[in-house]
């Protein structure tokens, strides 16, 4: 759909059983640049014809996709790769326009998603099983094979990234694949999706469609075709799909909402912590599940971090995520600033004190200080809830069990950051803290090789890695004799 020797925003649509259907005649929802406001297209929205027709595909395209050979799999998920990096000027810029983030980020997103296909190009081809040992003239072996077609449900917050996620593992393992991403940023999920199919995907393999969400989950997972549902979102969200998947027994990966703690002690690297914690609070202004938004710190250097944070996200430049001198973005739709706002509120109701920022910006678009908030008690909302924003909330502690108590106190178990250099204290910490992953002197967390995933209500199951592969067989035992 889109002219990648052309940057501009391109004509929206969905893509089902190999045909591209555009907005006409059809329910639609405008798409909207958080940076100023502005309409960018009129995106189509699906009815139940237009599901029936996706889940009709993915049934063939699962039976086709099964059966061929590894090397051809990896072969379309490589050219898919080459083809993001190829036209990563145009992802880039108009992930940007629809979600907001900056042009950097989007094109470390992209490139990210490139790398996850390349990853799983090669993963694909490690599916080992086992043979036991059995008496002679017998046999008993393990296999792994496909799950079946898989309805992925992608958010808005990394546009390229998640829709890559959502393919790049299932089209691996041989399965097919209904993908709905957000409909605030459907854009960057078609270039994915135009990847794969220029790259030689074949058209029943990969279903892109949008919609109302709750009209379509219902529909999808109703429906005996779908074996896997993989949701990112919120716990809410999650529990409910559940409750859908469970009626017909299919595998569930649900990575949900997160609040991530930071723990902070006082033999820390204070100026790399700073430095690290400000870059990474501000990335897409906050709206990350595993944006570092808890933070913990110990008494003796609390007020001299407090002061150098604060000070270092005031600095922060917030703009037009196409500028090149904005260093944040705007939050990517009217709910956000709303939200963030009635949590500082409610903060600061409760004898929260705001070091900077806790305000939303008077221009055009959907912007939001950076904000640190300190002398918060834990009946506040935003202590419990996640804000989702750029917002960091701050707490002294004193001994390290106190630091592992308030890290591990909420439901969640998404992601969590600590810093020290005592190594000893950093082994203690990556048994003591509940989370699915832990960033030590780091707020680097994904990687291709690495899996994703959240434990407690922040989900289970993984994505991401040979785990992220994993997830999409299931598992068959034969025994001959």
């Amino acid at each position: 759909m889109a002219d990648y020797e052309n940057t501009g925003y391109p004509q929206l649509g969905m893509y089902i059983d190999g045909e591209w259907l555009t907005a006409a005649g059809r329910r639609t929802q405008t798409v909207i640049n958080p940076a100023t406001g502005d309409a960018l297209g009129d995106l189509p929205l699906a009815d139940a014809a237009d599901l029936d027709r996706a889940l009709e595909a993915a049934e063939r395209g699962f039976r086709l996709w099964r059966s061929t050979p590894v090397e051809e799999r990896a072969r379309v998920l490589r050219g898919a790769a080459q083809l993001l990096r190829d036209r990563i000027d145009t992802i880039a810029a108009n992930a940007t326009r629809e979600e907001g983030k900056t042009l950097l980020e989007t094109r470390i997103e992209t490139m990210a998603c490139a790398g996850l296909f390349d990853f799983y190009a090669e993963e694909a081809k490690r599916n080992y099983g086992r043979v036991l040992v059995r008496p002679a003239g017998t046999r008993s072996i393990v296999t792994r094979e496909p799950v079946g077609p898989v309805a992925a449900f992608a958010p808005w917050n990394f546009p390229i990234h998640n829709p890559g996620r959502k393919l790049g593992a299932p089209i691996a393992a041989g399965c097919s694949v209904i993908l709905k991403p957000a409909e605030e940023a459907p854009a960057s999920a078609m270039a994915v999706v135009q990847a794969l199919i220029d790259a030689g995907c074949p058209a029943d393999v990969c279903q892109l469609v949008f919609g109302v969400p709750d009209e379509v989950s219902r529909h999808l997972l109703a429906s005996q075709v779908i074996r896997k549902v993989s949701f990112t979102g919120s716990t809410a969200v999650g529990k409910h799909l559940m409750k859908l998947a469970a009626d017909t027994m299919k595998r569930t990966t649900m990575e949900l909402g997160g609040h991530a703690p930071v723990l902070i002690f006082d033999d820390c690297d204070l100026d790399k912590a700073v430095d690290l914690l400000a870059t990474g609070k501000v990335r897409n202004a906050g709206q990350v599940c595993v944006s570092p938004t808890r933070f913990y710190i110990q008494e003796g250097i609390h007020d001299r971090f407090v002061a150098a944070y604060t000070q270092r996200m005031a600095a922060v430049q917030v703009g037009d995520g196409l500028l090149p001198d904005s260093q944040m973005g705007p939050m990517a739709n009217p709910r956000r600033p709303a939200a963030i706002a009635d949590l500082v509120a409610d903060a600061v109701s409760h004898g929260g004190v705001i070091g900077t920022g806790g305000e939303r910006i008077d221009r055009d678009g959907f912007f939001f200080q950076p904000t640190v908030l300190s002398n918060v008690p834990l009946s506040a909302r935003i202590m419990n809830e996640e804000p989702f924003g750029p917002v960091v909330v701050t707490s002294p502690f004193r001994t390290f069990d106190e630091a592992i108590e308030q890290a591990n106190r909420l439901p969640f178990g998404l992601a969590a950051f600590a810093f020290t250099e005592n190594g000893r204290q950093a082994n203690l910490l990556g048994s003591a803290i509940e989370a699915g992953m832990i960033g030590i002197n780091t707020t680097s967390l994904a990687a291709a090789d690495s899996p994703f995933q959240g434990i407690k209500e922040s989900g289970h199951g993984s994505e991401d890695g040979p785990e992220g592969l994993a997830a999409c067989y299931v598992t068959k035992s034969i025994h001959q004799v």
